[in-house]
């Protein structure tokens, strides 16, 4: 079974984070050296591969940041949602309670 790119992006950006880490060397100096096989400017090393490295991390915090932001608003849309139904709900309760009111009074 094949993995949505949405999928990949999501289990990705914590992972790498981790597994980048764990790895011996500064991240972008170059192949074996805890830079891996990123591409050949990563591979190269060097300052050029120390850039990328960067960017590549501000790329995927600021894609993360997004992320939050929308779960952020659709979880304040729910909340807001939720509301107005427990307010219809009341005054549905409200009008039955009346109604019955005024049934046990005839």
């Amino acid at each position: 079974m094949a993995m949505s790119s949405k999928t990949l992006l999501r289990l990705r950006s914590p992972i790498a984070v981790y597994v980048r880490s764990m790895t011996k060397g500064d991240p972008g100096s170059g192949a074996g050296e805890g830079g891996g096989t990123g591409g050949a400017i990563r591979d190269a090393g060097g300052s050029f591969g120390k850039r990328e490295m960067a960017q590549e991390e501000q790329y995927f915090r600021k894609l993360q940041q997004e992320q939050l932001e929308k779960l952020r608003a659709g979880l304040k849309q729910e909340v807001k949602f939720h509301k107005e139904q427990i307010k219809a709900h009341e005054e549905a309760l409200k009008r039955h309670t009346e109604r019955l009111r005024s049934l046990k009074e005839d």
